[in-house]
């Protein structure tokens, strides 16, 4: 699988710079949502790079710090709770990512967007079904996204401490709920997505 295969059709119609674009948590029932834009050198090859949800806490913090260090422009941005609830978990994902898009130093001519939704997007922009499996700045961006979100939880871990973040980050786990049951919800919980809560 060439990971570049995406990115140079995207050069090869004269659109410069491609970044690639996504997020981690949409899921989860508590804290922000993180979003990440990144532009790497044409042709760039990272060892181990892939999806991030397919490498471990350790391959990902390491690859983060080679992203940093390797990448032509990076952006990292949030939409919290609050926007979460007032806008959806899809409007706030989209808010996120355009944050992330207009932080990058070298203004992106296109993006390459995780997944199979892009409306919200205001930069011109493709969607990639299985992006962070199947194009390299999309994987990148998703590891940035990942490991900037599972840290902040470590943050909120230590200020929460009767939820147990730093086993789940916020997701839905048994020990979550049961947790949430006995403590009811903090501060940087989704509401809406307690609805469903037994």
């Amino acid at each position: 699988m060439d990971l570049w295969e995406i990115e140079n059709e995207a050069y090869e119609k004269g659109l410069t710079p491609v970044c690639g674009v996504d997020e981690a948590g949409r899921g989860p029932l508590a804290g922000p949502v993180c979003a990440a834009a990144v532009i790497l050198p044409r042709g760039l090859v990272i060892d181990g790079l892939d999806d991030s949800k397919k490498l471990s806490e350790k391959k990902r913090d390491a690859l983060f710090d080679v992203i940093c260090a390797e990448a032509t422009a990076f952006g990292i941005a949030f939409a919290t709770v609050e926007e979460i609830e007032q806008l959806n978990i899809l409007g706030a994902t989209y808010l996120a990512m355009n944050r992330a898009i207009e932080q990058l130093p070298t203004p992106a001519a296109f993006a390459l967007i995780d997944g199979n939704r892009n409306a919200g997007i205001r930069l011109a922009s493709q969607c990639v079904v299985k992006g962070d499996s199947r194009c390299a700045s999309i994987a990148a961006a998703s590891i940035l996204a990942k490991v900037t979100r599972d840290r902040y939880m470590y943050e909120m871990a230590e200020r929460y401490t009767q939820y147990g973040f730093e086993k789940h980050k916020g997701y839905g786990t048994a020990a979550h709920y049961a947790a949430l049951r006995e403590h009811g919800p903090s501060d940087i919980h989704r509401m809406s997505f307690l609805k469903k809560m037994h």
